[in-house]
């Protein structure tokens, strides 16, 4: 009994490391967000949960898969295009998950 108990907590305190890595990375996304696309406000983006309210997770999901998740953010914010096409791969990944975390049907960004 003793082994079960010791396994369900073990599983249970990695489960909680794999959640904290993703809500990083969104946490990352927002700072990118915060530090290099305030210029979106040219574009009628108020903040960033606007912009990751655009759309919701299945879409931003579906556009990251086949590749055109960069494609959709110049059309959102087109004072930004050169920046888009420069970010690092991270950066992208980074910016996807602020998306996709706070997405028009996800969560609700603290501030932005």
């Amino acid at each position: 009994m003793n082994k079960k108990i010791s396994l369900f907590f073990v599983a249970l305190i990695a489960s909680s490391l794999l959640i904290a890595d993703a809500m990083a990375d969104a946490k990352a996304g927002q700072k990118y967000y915060s530090k290099k696309l305030k210029v979106c406000e040219k574009n009628g983006i108020k903040n960033g949960g606007v912009f990751a309210a655009r759309n919701d997770r299945d879409t931003w999901s579906e556009m990251n898969q086949n590749g055109k998740i960069v494609d959709q953010w110049k059309e959102i914010c087109p004072s930004n295009v050169d920046l888009f096409t420069k970010m690092k791969k991270q950066e992208v990944q980074d910016l996807y998950d602020f998306c996709w975390q706070y997405a028009s049907d996800g969560d609700v960004p603290s501030c932005s």
